[in-house]
């Protein structure tokens, strides 16, 4: 009768299966902070943050679902007498801001200087380059 009185020990698989479910909801909240480290870091971090001089070659508004403002610049390194650009290189932006696109858009064909922030990869929704474009200015 001594048998109802006492409580059940806690058998070897009891335990092991309550440390298991411990490991596995340590290693779930690992994995979920890498994934989000890692597209914090691809996606959003600034990697790097300048400036580009050159001529405004082409400003377009373009997407098949996601429109977006991309524009481009011919960075030139040689010019001749007449400052023709021998040899140039283009820098491919996007232009998150709305407010510039009028700037953008009575620029062209005029030397400028722009601002960026360069991102480690694009997001559809944000363009088809890295180099987000936040200001712009006539070059002198």
């Amino acid at each position: 009768m001594d048998t109802l009185s006492s409580s059940p020990k806690p058998s070897f698989w009891s335990g092991v299966v309550s440390k298991t479910k411990k490991v596995l909801k340590w290693l779930l909240f690992l994995i979920v902070l890498f994934v989000i480290s890692f597209i914090y870091w691809k996606y959003f971090y600034t990697y790097s943050e300048g400036y580009r001089a050159g001529l405004l070659q082409k400003f377009s508004h373009k997407g098949a679902i996601f429109k977006t403002y991309e524009g481009e610049i011919i960075l030139s390194s040689v010019a001749s007498n007449r400052d023709i650009a021998l040899a140039s290189e283009k820098f491919l932006f996007t232009v998150t801001n709305k407010s510039l696109v009028r700037q953008f858009d009575t620029l062209q064909g005029q030397p400028v200087i722009v601002h960026y922030r360069q991102k480690n990869a694009a997001l559809f929704w944000r363009g088809d380059s890295p180099y987000l474009v936040d200001s712009v200015k006539v070059k002198r």
